[in-house]
């Protein structure tokens, strides 16, 4: 279920809200600057209007930031796309069979997409999706995120153990991880 509701008192924000079976809020200030509230089932209107209020200054903040983003976000063209694609064509596969190799995991098909939100994903049936700006960044941020997709093979979640696998193959993924949110703000 999903509603957008417009407040229009005092100290109130814009913001579209989805409700489903969680159990605790969520905020999320899209890059558009279009503020989201997750919320339960059956949580009332003004517990969620309550929360959103409180939150104000964080909101402007976050919007603020993508104001700022948006001057010093690269704008890719049509023909480093095109060589990007092509580049992470070659490079997604062998990367993949060197870390699957290490970690003696399997995999089934590799696909390179254009994904706004997600650098990588991986399947129940182990296929592998890859962002293909990673090849944009440096390699260790890649080597970072085929790591990561790969572990879920072993783990489906992002639990201690899976972090742990993760950590086994790249010792300093914390960096790396890190790294990966500071320079994909800005592709």
């Amino acid at each position: 279920m999903m509603n957008k509701y417009t407040k229009m008192k005092e100290n109130s924000q814009e913001y579209e809200l989805i409700r489903s079976k969680r159990k605790s809020l969520a905020l999320q200030v899209k890059g558009d600057g279009t503020v989201v509230v997750r919320a339960p089932l059956r949580m009332s209107e003004d517990k969620i209007d309550r929360f959103v209020r409180e939150h104000l200054d964080w909101i402007e903040k976050q919007k603020d930031r993508i104001q700022e983003l948006s001057g010093k976000r690269h704008v890719i063209t049509e023909q480093e796309r095109a060589d990007g694609i092509q580049k992470a064509l070659k490079i997604f596969p062998e990367r993949t069979a060197f870390f699957a190799e290490r970690m003696g995991v399997d995999y089934g098909r590799i696909t390179v997409r254009e994904q706004k939100t997600r650098w990588g994903s991986c399947s129940q049936k182990g296929n592998l999706n890859f962002n293909w700006k990673l090849v944009l960044m440096p390699q260790a941020l890649l080597d970072y995120v085929v790591v990561h997709e790969l572990a879920h093979r072993k783990e489906m979640n992002h639990s201690a153990r899976f972090w742990a696998i993760v950590e086994q193959e790249l010792p300093d993924y914390q960096k790396r991880r890190n790294e990966l949110k500071k320079l994909g703000q800005f592709l």
